[in-house]
């Protein structure tokens, strides 16, 4: 699931920025990697001073490694592994009258000391 999932959300911040910048017409995205010392990284892409959009962003992120003490205790496992994708964004209209979005999708496993999927789940929200 998780590959099928990162494809997809890498695919949709291709669609939803060209289509930005196809809606603006004037503002090009600008593009960032970055690297998670402990594993993974993100690709994150700003809009901003355009026509239609003051300032944006749409940004996904694969990360993974050992599960931070503090969410080993949360969820009451010891030597924990975890994958988590997502992809983020939010949007400020340069029209004051029209509303900023904000939007994330993102996808979690967490793995025994074998490697084995324990717990997995989608999460997410758009207001």
């Amino acid at each position: 699931m998780k590959d099928k999932f990162y494809n997809y959300i890498v695919a949709l911040q291709n669609s939803i920025t060209a289509e930005l910048e196809r809606i603006d017409g004037k503002a090009t995205f600008q593009e960032d990697l970055w690297e998670r010392k402990e594993g993974g990284g993100g690709k994150t892409r700003v809009i901003e001073n355009g026509d239609v959009f003051e300032k944006g962003g749409v940004n996904i992120s694969a990360v993974h490694g050992a599960l931070p003490k503090s969410m080993q205790s949360y969820f009451g496992v010891q030597e924990a592994d975890f994958f988590a994708c997502g992809l983020s964004l939010v949007l400020h209209p340069v029209n004051p009258f029209v509303p900023t979005v904000h939007a994330n999708w993102r996808y979690f496993e967490m793995y025994d000391k074998e490697g084995n999927i324990v717990d997995q789940w989608f999460g997410g929200g758009l207001d």
